[in-house]
């Protein structure tokens, strides 16, 4: 089977490149979509061999990942979507244990946990944040999860053409759990290995911007503006 990994990158210079080779080593193709970065991370990436689609405007992580989707779909015949991420947190090791479960007719996608098998050393703010949206997801989406907001999933060909990502930024990981349950597609989770930095720490996503994370959530769901 075809497998393409999907990688957002915003302003990655330094790292992108890494992390195309490295989740080539398991996959047929890498697309990288830069969202309108102000460095020369698509350069970069594009020179490790992924192909390189840009955004001409900066529309945030949740797009750059249906953009991507769609292209690896559409264009490169892709099987399984993985989606992975640019600063070297995940592990391309990691990639054929996510697309197995699709590969043997056991799941339609795969969702990474960072709460199964190996204790990440997640810290203990962000270790708190993410299992307080543990809670939140099983009140609003009612599905259960041991890790929410981890960006590290596989999606066979199917669930790829039957769930659009509609909120762009980073509420994208919430509304997918909708989707699982909304299009009934079936679901497991695999563990997998994800290495914090303090670089990776100070350029991800803030504790604090889980408040922004439930207003998009909620926005898109209950009130569709």
């Amino acid at each position: 089977m075809k497998v393409v990994a999907v990688i957002p990158a915003y302003n990655e210079q330094g790292r992108i490149g890494a992390a195309v080779r490295d989740a080539a080593m398991f996959c047929s193709n890498v697309v990288v979509v830069d969202d309108y970065s102000a460095d020369n991370g698509g350069e970069e990436a594009r020179e490790a061999g992924a192909h390189v689609l840009r955004h001409i405007i900066n529309r945030g992580q949740g797009a750059s990942l249906q953009t991507g989707t769609d292209y690896a779909v559409a264009h490169l015949e892709a099987d399984v979507v993985v989606h992975f991420d640019a600063d070297g947190q995940m592990q391309g090791k990691d990639i054929p244990e996510m697309v197995k479960p699709i590969i043997e007719g056991e799941a339609d996608i795969v969702l990474g946990s960072r709460f199964l098998g190996v204790k990440a050393n997640i810290p203990i703010t962000r270790w708190v944040v993410l299992k307080l949206g543990l809670l939140f997801t099983m009140a609003v989406s009612g599905i259960r999860v041991t890790d929410t907001h981890n960006g590290f999933r596989a999606l066979s060909r199917h669930a790829a053409t039957s769930m659009r990502i509609t909120l762009d930024r980073m509420a994208h990981a919430s509304e997918v759990l909708d989707l699982i349950k909304m299009r009934n597609l079936r679901h497991v989770e695999r563990p997998v290995d994800i290495r914090y930095s303090e670089e990776t720490l100070a350029k991800g996503q803030s504790s604090l911007g889980a408040i922004t994370i439930v207003k998009d959530i909620l926005k898109g769901k209950f009130f569709d503006i």
